[in-house]
């Protein structure tokens, strides 16, 4: 028996070029039992559409804070309590600046600002974003309040530079958000 077997994972997808890679992660999850759900930032709808996500989790993709709302769940809410774990793969230098400094303007913003559960940040950017040091100031205050954070790889990135800031592998991810299960 997996230990994400029947746990509900949700996976928020920003608005970086690595977010392709989330659908292998999505399926990764499924595959180990996971209820999956998925929600996306408008950025990361220009590189992946939501239907690729809802095929793969086989639920509905949220991608619209003001979207509205079904039964009278308010889906920010209904989606941070729902979680037992919230994974951000790819997590932008933008998502973790919001999220550092309080800011919540966005659907997956107001689910992280919103939920008990714990978040576990998977930065993939440039190698110069990732270095600078306000970047690195924001992973530090937010490890400080709890956040997790898988590092990201070293490798060629798709600016073609070489470094670190590439998403990390699947496996270590899907391996982070077992361990941050309550």
């Amino acid at each position: 028996m997996s230990h994400l077997e029947g746990r509900s994972v949700l996976v928020g997808i920003t608005g970086g070029i690595a977010c392709y890679k989330a659908a292998e992660l999505v399926r990764s999850l499924r595959k180990a039992q996971a209820q999956v759900r998925v929600m996306m930032t408008r950025a990361a709808c220009e590189f992946v559409t939501p239907l690729t996500f809802q095929t793969l989790s086989q639920k509905p993709v949220a991608t619209d804070l003001f979207a509205p709302v079904s039964d009278w769940e308010i889906e920010h809410i209904s989606l941070a309590r729902g979680a037992d774990v919230v994974v951000v793969a790819p997590a932008t230098a933008n998502v973790i600046g919001k999220v550092a400094h309080g800011i919540a303007d966005d659907l997956v913003t107001t689910v992280i600002m919103a939920t008990r559960a714990p978040v576990v940040f998977c930065p993939a950017m440039n190698v110069a974003m990732w270095e600078n040091p306000i970047v690195q100031a924001n992973i530090r205050r937010l490890a400080e309040l709890g956040y997790r954070f898988v590092e990201p790889a070293e490798g060629d990135l798709a600016c073609g530079e070489e470094g670190k800031g590439r998403l990390a592998e699947v496996e270590r991810i899907v391996e982070a958000v077992a361990v941050a299960l309550p």
